[in-house]
C-alpha cells in the first residue's frame, strides 16, 4: 500500500513543477515512463503469458485459482443478475459472503467482456500485468505532479514503488494487493480538496474513487486512510504550514463530508454485508502473529531479485508472497542519508512536508512489526503498539507485515526526492554526486524483480471443457471434482470458474477457497467447516493415505453428500496441488472404495449420486 503526502508549502517553497510544456513533447516522457512500466510489468508476469491456461503461479495457486473464479463469477452475475456481493455458487449448501471477502467486484465486472472471450487465467494475467504497470505510472505522474521537478526523479521513485520487493512478492496471485495505483489516484484527488471553489466536484470525485478502492482493496484503502491522517496530523501541527493548514480546512472539511456521503450511498450493500451480512465474521482467518515482519528482514533481500538470483535471498518471510520488506542494508543506509541531507537544506515549509512523510514511515514500520518483536524469526516477550490495536475493527482484520508496504512507498517518495536534488541542484564536488550515484545503484540494483515463478497446473478436462457435464448434473446442481476444493486442492473452483464465464448452464460446488465463519471466538477462518467425507479425500491427495473404508465410511459418506446435494461426483486424469504435487492414485483408490465403480466420461472418472442408491454398499450390512 501507499502513504499520503502534501504539496509543499506554497508559501514556503517554489512550485514542484516547472512551467507547463505544449504539444506532444509534454506527453514524451510520460509516454517513455508508461512503456517501461508497461514492458517490467510484462516482464514480471512473463510466465504466464507463455501458456495462461496451462501455467500458474508456483508460489500460491490458491489465491491465483479464487480470483480466476471471482472473474468467472463476474460473467455469471452479469449474466443471471446474481448478487456480485453473496453466492450459493461455492460452499454449498450454506453460500459465500463474498463482501466479507476481497471481491475485487470493478475488476470482474470491466473484465468480464475479456474473461468471456479469452477465459479467467487470461483476464488474471492481464489484470495482473496492468496493476504492476498502473502502480509505477500513477505514483509517477503523481509524484511529478506534487513533489519533484524532473521527470527522471519521478520515473524513479514511480517505479520503485510500483515494482518495490512487496509488490513483486504480491504478485504472486494477490489481484488487491498489487493495485497500488489506488492510492496515487486516491491521493491526487485529496490534495485537490483544497482548492477554493471546487470542493463540492473533488468530494463527489474522491467519493467515487473511495468507493472502487474499497470494492478492489479494502485492507489498502484502510492502510491509505490511516497513512493520511497520520500525515496530515504532523503536517498541519508543523510551524511552517500550521497557517496554510488552518485556511484550507473548512474546504478541505466540507469536501471529506461531501466524499463520505457518496462513498457512503455506493457502498451502503457492500458495508452492510461486510459487516452484518449473512455468514460474516469478525478478525481474519489468519494468525496476526504468524503474519508479523521480522526486524531483520527490512535488511535481507528479496528472493525474487537479482540479489536473490545471486544466493542473497531470505527466508525470513512467512511465506513467498508476503516478502513485504526485504530492502536491504544499503537502501536502508541511503534513506537515512536521504532524509537528513534532504533535511538540511530544506526550507521551513518542505521540511513539514518531509517530516510527515518520515513519521509516516516510521509508524508504519513500528505497526508492521506486529504485536510482539521478532529478529531472525526469534519472537521476544516484548510488547509492540500493535498487541494494543489488533483488537479493534479494521486492525483486527489487518495482518501487521503488510503495513511495511507503506514503508516501500514512502521510501519511494524519498528516492524521488533525493533525485530530484541531485538533478536540480549543484552539488559542491563532483565526488559528492559520484557517491551518490554510486549508492544509488548498490542500493537499487539488487533490487532489480525477476518474473515471478510459474509451474504447470493440470488441465481443463473435456468432461468441464466441451460440457459434458451438463448430461450428468441438473441446472443450479451440485457436482464437485475429487478431491473437495480448497486453498491447498483448487482444481475444482477453477473447473467452476471456467464455466461460469461461458455463461449457460451452471453447477455449485461444496467447499471452495474462501474467508467464512467458523474460527475460534467467533473470528474467520479459511474454507469451509470439515466433514468426514472431504477429510477422506484430502488426506489422500495432499498426504498419499488411504485408509480402510467400511460401510460405516459409507454411510457417512452419503450422509455427506445429501448434505451438500451433490449430484455427481468425478476424478480428472490430473490434478494439481497449490505447495505439492498431489497423489492422485489414492484418491482413485479412496473414491472407488467409498463409491464404488465409475463411468469413464469426457477424460474423468465420474461417479454419479443417486438418493438413496449411491454410495454402494460393497460389504453385506452388519458385518
Amino acid at each position: 500500500m501507499s502513504v499520503v503526502v502534501a504539496a509543499p508549502s506554497e508559501s514556503a517553497e517554489p512550485p514542484a513543477t516547472s512551467p507547463a510544456r505544449r504539444g506532444s513533447a509534454a506527453w514524451r516522457p510520460h509516454a517513455a515512463v508508461a512503456v517501461a512500466a508497461l514492458s517490467l510489468a510484462t516482464y514480471v508476469t512473463s510466465g504466464l503469458w507463455f501458456d495462461p491456461g496451462g501455467r500458474s503461479l508456483t508460489e500460491n495457486l490458491g489465491d491465483q485459482a479464487f480470483f480466476e473464479w471471482l472473474l468467472g463469477y463476474g460473467v455469471y452475475t452479469l449474466g443471471h443478475g446474481a448478487d456480485p456481493f453473496y453466492t450459493w455458487m461455492l460452499n454449498a449448501p450454506l453460500g459465500v459472503n463474498l463482501a466479507a471477502n476481497t471481491s475485487v467486484t470493478v475488476y470482474t465486472t470491466l473484465f468480464a467482456p475479456l474473461t468471456f472471450l479469452a477465459g479467467p487465467p487470461v483476464s488474471f494475467a492481464t489484470i495482473l500485468t496492468l496493476n504492476l504497470a498502473g502502480s509505477a505510472f500513477a505514483w509517477y505522474l503523481f509524484l511529478r505532479r506534487f513533489l519533484v521537478r524532473q521527470t527522471v526523479a519521478a520515473a524513479l521513485g514511480g517505479l520503485f514503488c510500483g515494482f518495490a520487493p512487496g509488490f513483486i512478492s504480491h504478485a504472486n496471485g494477490h489481484l488487491n494487493w498489487t493495485a497500488g495505483w489506488i492510492a496515487p489516484v486516491v491521493l491526487w484527488w485529496v490534495l485537490r480538496l483544497r482548492e477554493p471553489g471546487r470542493w463540492l466536484l473533488h468530494g463527489v470525485i474522491l467519493g467515487l474513487l473511495v468507493a472502487v478502492g474499497f470494492s478492489i482493496a479494502p485492507e489498502g484503502l484502510f492502510f491509505t486512510a490511516l497513512a493520511s491522517g497520520v500525515f496530515l496530523l504532523v503536517w498541519s501541527l508543523a510551524p511552517a504550514t500550521r497557517a496554510e493548514a488552518r485556511a484550507a480546512a473548512p474546504r478541505v472539511l466540507a469536501a471529506l463530508a461531501v466524499t463520505a456521503v457518496q462513498a457512503g450511498l455506493l457502498l451502503a450493500y457492500p458495508l452492510y454485508m461486510h459487516f452484518g451480512g449473512p455468514r460474516t465474521f469478525t478478525g481474519t482467518g489468519f494468525n496476526q502473529f504468524h503474519y508479523a515482519e521480522d526486524v531483520a528482514a527490512y535488511f535481507e533481500y528479496p528472493n525474487r531479485s537479482v540479489a536473490g538470483w545471486l544466493g542473497l535471498g531470505s527466508k525470513l518471510a512467512s511465506n513467498p508472497t508476503e516478502e513485504t520488506s526485504f530492502f536491504g542494508v544499503p537502501l536502508m543506509i541511503l534513506v537515512v542519508v536521504a532524509v537528513v541531507t534532504l533535511w538540511r537544506r530544506a526550507a521551513p515549509g518542505r521540511r513539514a512536508t518531509l517530516a510527515a512523510i518520515s513519521t509516516v514511515g516510521v509508524v508504519f514500520l513500528v505497526l508492521s512489526w506486529g504485536p510482539h518483536l521478532r529478529i531472525f524469526k526469534d519472537e521476544t516477550t516484548i510488547n509492540l503498539p500493535y498487541a494494543a490495536l489488533r483488537h479493534l475493527p479494521l486492525f483486527d482484520s489487518a495482518l501487521p507485515t503488510r503495513f511495511a508496504l507503506v514503508v516501500a512507498a514512502v521510501i519511494g517518495i524519498l528516492l524521488a526526492l533525493i533525485a530530484d536534488r541531485l538533478l536540480s541542484e549543484p552539488l559542491p564536488r563532483f565526488r559528492a554526486r559520484a557517491a551518490w550515484v554510486t549508492g544509488l545503484a548498490v542500493a537499487l540494483v539488487p533490487l532489480i524483480p525477476l518474473p515471478v515463478l510459474t509451474r504447470t497446473r493440470a488441465p481443463e478436462p473435456a468432461f468441464i471443457a466441451d460440457g459434458i457435464w451438463r448430461d450428468y448434473v441438473s441446472d443450479n446442481g451440485v457436482m464437485t471434482a475429487l478431491p473437495v476444493a480448497t486453498t491447498d486442492t483448487p482444481d475444482g473452483q477453477r473447473w467452476q470458474a471456467y464455466t461460469m464465464a461461458r455463461a449457460g448452464k451452471q453447477f455449485r460446488i461444496p467447499g471452495g477457497y474462501f474467508l467464512g465463519p467458523g474460527g475460534p471466538d467467533g473470528t474467520g477462518r479459511i474454507g469451509a467447516e470439515g466433514r468426514t467425507t472431504d477429510w477422506l479425500f484430502f488426506q489422500a491427495a495432499f498426504y498419499g493415505t488411504v485408509v480402510p473404508i467400511d460401510d460405516f465410511d459409507r454411510r457417512r459418506a452419503r450422509e455427506d453428500l445429501a448434505y451438500w446435494k451433490v449430484e455427481a461426483v468425478f476424478l480428472p486424469d490430473e490434478i494439481t496441488g497449490s505447495h505439492t504435487t498431489l497423489f492422485r492414485s489414492a484418491v482413485e483408490t479412496t473414491a472407488r472404495d467409498l463409491l464404488g465403480e465409475p463411468q469413464h466420461v469426457g477424460g474423468v472418472l465420474l461417479w454419479r449420486v443417486r438418493p438413496g442408491v449411491d454410495p454402494v454398499t460393497l460389504e453385506p450390512q452388519g458385518q
